[in-house]
C-alpha cells in the first residue's frame, strides 16, 4: 500500500532539500580550505610570519619558503619592482605581493581573472600583517596579463575605503 505524504510532510522535506542546496551553494563559492600558497619571504620579516597567519586564518595552508635573495626570487617570478613588497605568495598561477587582504586572494581565485596578481607595494600600516594604531589607506594594485596596471581595491585599514 503506497504511503502518501501529508501537506506537512512534505513542506517540511522540501524546506530541508532547499536548506541543503543553499548551504552546499555556500560551500561550493567559498576557497577551499586546503588551497595552498607557497610564500617566499625574507628569513627575518616579522610582518611576512603575521601576514601568513593572517592567510591562514583565513583558510589558506601557507607553505613558507625562507629566502635570503628575496629579490632574485621576486625577479624569478617576474614581480616588477615598483610593485614589489617584502613578501611573495604564490598560489594557482597568480601571485599576491605583499600585503594582501586575504579576501582579495580568495576573490581571484573564485573569479580566476586575467590577472598575474595582486600587489600591495611597500608595507602600509594597517594592511594585514602590518596591523597598528594608525592605519593609512592604500590601494590594491591588479596586474593584468597584458601588463597592464590598475586599482583593484582600495583599503583603510582592514575595511574597505
Amino acid at each position: 500500500m503506497a504511503h502518501h505524504l501529508t501537506r506537512r510532510e512534505f513542506l517540511t522535506r522540501a524546506a530541508t532539500v532547499a536548506a541543503a542546496a543553499a548551504f552546499t551553494s555556500r560551500l561550493a563559492d567559498a576557497v577551499p580550505p586546503a588551497t595552498r600558497v607557497t610564500v617566499y619571504k625574507d628569513p627575518n620579516c616579522g610582518c611576512c610570519t603575521a601576514w601568513n597567519e593572517a592567510m591562514r586564518k583565513a583558510g589558506f595552508l601557507i607553505d613558507v619558503r625562507d629566502t635570503p635573495n628575496i629579490a632574485a626570487v621576486k625577479a624569478s617570478l617576474g614581480v616588477p619592482e615598483a610593485l614589489a613588497s617584502c613578501h611573495t605568495g604564490v598560489v594557482a598561477g597568480y601571485l599576491f605581493e605583499g600585503h594582501v587582504p586575504p579576501d582579495l586572494v580568495q576573490k581571484v581565485l573564485k573569479e580566476r581573472p586575467a590577472l598575474v596578481g595582486l600587489f600591495v607595494p611597500g608595507m602600509p600600516s594597517g594592511s594585514p600583517g602590518m596591523e597598528g594604531p594608525s592605519p593609512e589607506r592604500y590601494d590594491v594594485i591588479a596586474l593584468g596579463r597584458d601588463q597592464k596596471q590598475g586599482v583593484y581595491a582600495t583599503r583603510m585599514g582592514r575595511t574597505q575605503a
